[in-house]
């Protein structure tokens, strides 16, 4: 499958499970996940009309914001964790945040971040996973307020990366306890769904999905 008809093909399975939601196209931003794949593949899918990717690493981001600053409209969206070392590259580089579950992230983000604010998410651990990162949703309204009082930053929604399953039904109870817990705490951007579940995901109300395999194949090694 060529990148235009891999794009097709998302475009066409986002505006379905819209349609089936009764959500217009337009409440949902496509995130697509570029990490590890080369600066390159990025200018194809700009050129296919794409303007918003989102990168995992923040070292990666810095290097392709660089690279690419000549295309015109690109919006980074940083999704996954960072160490407040690092904070300085999504501070300069990102629009979005997906993936803040840390005081001390969100001050090194806030002193580095010029402009406008940098709109960010809380990561929130709905299924209380070990392995991932992310606060209890019973943690969720004191890191807001802790945030709110930070200049530079303003937090727009929720994340969540449900527990890994065969059956993409399987994540939908995470999906709708975060949607619950959004609107307990006024906020209105939900980033849930990948290449696996972001139909499921749509249904029960995200505004952005995170698709990376599903658009430019496997990632290198």
């Amino acid at each position: 499958m060529s990148l235009r008809e891999a794009f097709a093909a998302v475009e066409a399975r986002v505006a379905a499970a819209c349609a089936r939601a009764g959500r217009p196209r337009s409440a949902v931003t496509l995130v697509a996940v570029s990490k590890l794949h080369p600066p390159q593949l990025i200018r194809e899918a700009h050129g296919l009309g794409q303007r918003v990717f989102g990168e995992n690493y923040a070292q990666e981001l810095r290097d392709k914001h660089a690279a690419l600053a000549d295309l015109p409209g690109l919006e980074w969206h940083a999704i996954g964790p960072v160490q407040p070392k690092n904070a300085k590259y999504v501070a300069k580089a990102a629009t979005v945040f997906h993936a803040l579950d840390r005081l001390d992230v969100a001050q090194a983000l806030s002193q580095r971040r010029e402009g406008a604010p940098l709109r960010c998410l809380l990561q929130v651990n709905v299924a209380g996973e070990a392995t991932k990162a992310g606060i209890s949703p019973e943690g969720a309204r004191t890191l807001l307020e802790q945030v709110r009082a930070l200049p530079n930053l303003t937090v727009v929604g929720l994340t969540t990366l449900p527990p890994l399953h065969e059956d993409p039904n399987a994540s939908r109870p995470y999906f709708q306890a975060l949607a619950t817990l959004a609107r307990g705490l006024g906020l209105e951007a939900l980033s849930m769904g990948t290449t696996g579940d972001y139909e499921v995901a749509i249904e029960e109300g995200a505004t952005l999905v995170r698709v990376g395999t599903a658009l430019f194949g496997a990632r290198p090694t």
